[in-house]
């Protein structure tokens, strides 16, 4: 029997190791399959290599960035979407103060480096109580890493020229889990409640003691919660 697909779209300065549970957990059950977001730098084109790379039909599950991604999938081939997951992000576009905070760690990837930028941004990235654990913190550095400066600045010329998709939330109908780390301070709980209020029959789940990483930081939790999306 053919398995059914299951698109991870991963965030901003991610890589495939952001699902690597929900890859090992997911796989014996599902195609499974990740978004490289390496090249281009517009949310068009990161929905452009998801569409060329996709089946016909299939489930998608973004985080952060790649939920802005799924919103741009949505508005072109609604049809062929069966499921949508979506985790610790956002249906809005950047507010002044976020715009300039964006620019400001772009010009610290250029100056400094990926690891200033990691240092930067890691309190905004896990939960406050996890910021001492070296093994997930090593494991973000990494992923940056690889990621590298030159497609970190991209994706941030991505992310502030992305459009508001807040409107085209009355839109979706096919079965949807709105996912958040409770204590996610980038996009936080009160957004995913607002996405959920709006998208018709959503289900809003919040993953406690988390931050935006949900799936690195609560990685059982995170998985168990796409396994019953998955049947839904």
């Amino acid at each position: 029997m053919t398995k059914e697909t299951l698109f991870l779209l991963p965030g901003m300065m991610c890589d495939r190791s952001l699902w690597r549970h929900q890859i090992e957990t997911l796989s014996p059950l599902y195609d499974i399959r990740v978004a490289d977001f390496t090249k281009g730098d517009s949310i068009d084109a990161f929905a452009d290599h998801v569409l060329n790379e996709a089946p016909d039909r299939f489930s998608l599950a973004g985080l952060s960035m790649g939920g802005y991604v799924a919103f741009e999938i949505l508005r072109r081939k609604p049809e062929v979407v069966t499921r949508l997951a979506l985790i610790d992000t956002s249906p809005y576009a950047d507010l002044e103060d976020h715009a300039a905070f964006r620019k400001g760690v772009m010009d610290v990837a250029r100056d400094q480096g990926m690891g200033q930028v990691v240092e930067t941004l890691l309190p905004r990235l896990i939960h406050s109580a996890r910021i001492e654990d070296q093994d997930l913190i090593k494991q973000v550095d990494a992923m940056a890493h690889r990621v590298g400066e030159k497609v970190f600045i991209d994706q941030q010329v991505a992310l502030l020229n992305r459009r508001d998709s807040f409107v085209d939330l009355k839109n979706i109908d096919c079965p949807t889990s709105v996912i958040v780390g409770r204590q996610d301070q980038l996009t936080p709980l009160k957004i995913s409640q607002q996405m959920a209020d709006e998208i018709p029959d959503a289900k809003l789940v919040e993953i406690e003691n988390c931050g935006h990483l949900s799936t690195m930081e609560q990685p059982e939790a995170l998985s168990a919660v796409l396994r019953l999306w998955m049947q839904s």
